[in-house]
C-alpha cells in the first residue's frame, strides 16, 4: 500500500550533501517525492511509496551522509501529490 510522509530533519544537515544523498537513497528504495533546504537550517522532505520502504528511508534520515549530524527527524502523514520521481528542490 502506498503511503506518504512529510519529514523535517534538523541538525547539521545543510552544506553536507544531505539533499543529494537523500534523493539517491529515496530513488534506490523506489520512493517518489522531493527534498529541499529550509531557511531555518533544516531539510524538509516528502516521501511516498511502500510503507516498509518509507520506514527504511526514515531510519536512513537519522544517519544521512557522512558529514551530517542529525539531531531530530519529525514526520507526519501527508497526502500523495502523485509524483513519479524523487525531486531535488531549492
Amino acid at each position: 500500500m502506498r503511503s506518504c510522509r512529510r519529514l523535517v530533519v534538523a541538525g547539521e544537515v545543510q552544506g553536507v550533501f544531505y539533499r543529494a544523498a537523500a534523493q539517491a537513497t529515496a530513488r534506490r528504495l523506489g520512493l517518489s517525492g522531493w527534498v529541499r533546504n529550509r531557511l531555518d537550517g533544516t531539510v524538509e522532505l516528502l516521501a511516498c511509496g511502500d510503507e516498509a520502504k518509507l520506514k527504511e528511508f526514515e531510519a536512513w534520515l537519522w544517519q544521512g551522509p557522512p558529514a551530517a549530524r542529525v539531531s531530530a527527524v519529525e514526520g507526519e502523514a501527508a497526502s500523495d501529490p502523485g509524483l513519479s520521481d524523487f525531486e531535488l528542490r531549492r
